[in-house]
């Protein structure tokens, strides 16, 4: 380790052996996650990918490492009056496991909108939930004064260094299991997992290259540093990350050890969520697939290089699942809606499905509207959706309707 790396390190506020103590802490109550290759998605990506199974943990996510590490250090006094918190969920999830397990009373503060999963998740564990505020920050805020006024300890869920210690074992299991890892990329909320994770991978492989990643929509991170101005929208499918305040200590942390932070879309977020569902037959929340999603926008950066990262989460609401898996159906051209300006005489339908069947497409809904439409009186409008099974499958289906002179309007 050379010695202007050792210095950085030196001056941060957490070390090394803060990690190796939480990691000892955590042993046998937190679970040590598989960290496995994809063979499937580094054959589609070019990349040697890895994934740390992180949303297998007891909560489907990481957030219990610094949960539990910040619990354990209440003095017995504190542990009687109990602990307030403020999460979009994860973190609220990991506090009130673990405070359950302790004895610890806990309250939580979300805000309003999150995922219903997350809240019923974090309830199961006996504790009082408070949905308030539009914004995590507001939540916060919320949660800080409703601890000063009941004498609550504040668990913060990132910006603490017990935190960032705990969320930093998830590095030491990471190197320990592959050691030749030449990347990791950490998806960034406040910044407490990549925090840990990159003073735990500098210490033990100080080449190692460290990529954050952000929703485009809320790039709070990489705004302040790369000194950006970029809008934050905030409503993404990673609400996991969706946080517009990084942490003073994590950013300190971010811009002294982390080599660069990249955006991704909530399209590449959606794919990456659906590729890990249908390869890997495992689910994560927007935020644990972001890692994944970088990857994909981006493959001829990691080509050929041994990528690790971690799947952060996988506690997403069952609705909200539904919709990203059609709606990447329907991109991959394997579920279309199909629209037709047909003459209302008998035959016209028949015609139509014939020749889907004959195509071997699947009609998964029809709707033959008469009434609210522009058509002429003599027209009616046919919508049919249907399943391909590719877009070279669905283009021939379409080809085989023009042919027969049926009007496709749209599609």
């Amino acid at each position: 380790m050379d010695k202007t790396l050792t210095a950085s390190l030196a001056r941060l506020p957490v070390s090394f052996g803060d990690i190796e103590a939480a990691a000892a802490l955590l042993a046998g109550s937190v679970k040590r996650t598989i960290c496995d290759r994809s063979r499937t998605l580094s054959d589609i990506t070019g990349a040697d990918i890895w994934l740390k199974f992180e949303n297998l943990q007891f909560t489907a996510t990481f957030k219990e490492r610094g949960a539990l590490n910040r619990l354990s250090a209440l003095s017995a006094e504190e542990r009687r009056r109990g602990v307030i918190a403020a999460s979009a969920g994860n973190h609220a999830q990991g506090v009130a496991y673990h405070a359950a397990r302790l004895f610890i009373p806990a309250t939580i503060f979300v805000p309003v909108g999150t995922p219903t999963v997350k809240i019923e998740n974090t309830r199961r564990h006996g504790t009082d939930v408070i949905e308030g505020g539009a914004t995590l920050e507001e939540a916060t805020a919320l949660a800080i004064e409703h601890g000063r006024q009941q004498h609550l300890t504040f668990i913060h869920p990132y910006d603490d260094p017990l935190i960032i210690a705990g969320q930093g074992t998830t590095a030491l299991e990471m190197l320990g299991a592959v050691p030749d890892l030449d990347i990791l990329i950490v998806p960034i909320g406040g910044g407490g997992l990549i925090s840990g994770m990159a003073i735990a991978a500098r210490t033990l492989k100080p080449g190692i290259e460290i990529i954050g990643v952000q929703a485009a929509l809320c790039p709070s991170m990489y705004n302040l540093i790369k000194a950006q101005q970029l809008p934050m929208r905030g409503d993404t499918l990673a609400e996991g990350i969706s946080v517009k305040a990084p942490g003073r200590i994590t950013s300190e942390i971010v811009r002294a050890l982390v080599d660069d932070i990249v955006l991704v879309s909530e399209q590449r977020i959606e794919q990456a969520v659906s590729l890990l569902i249908t390869i890997e037959k495992t689910v994560t929340e927007g935020a644990g697939a972001a890692g994944l999603a970088a990857v994909l926008a981006d493959e001829a950066r990691f080509a050929g290089r041994k990528v690790g990262m971690v799947l952060s989460g996988g506690n997403i609401d069952t609705h909200l699942l539904s919709s990203v898996l059609t709606r990447q159906l329907a991109r991959e051209g394997r579920l279309t809606q199909l629209r037709f300006d047909i003459a209302d005489r008998p035959g016209q339908l028949g015609t139509v499905v014939a020749i889907l069947g004959k195509m071997g497409a699947n009609i998964v809904e029809v709707s033959h509207q008469r009434i609210f439409t522009d058509l002429p009186a003599k027209a009616v409008l046919l919508e049919v959706v249907i399943e391909t099974r590719d877009r070279a499958h669905l283009d021939a289906t379409i080809a085989a309707l023009k042919a027969a002179n049926i009007d496709i309007s749209g599609h």
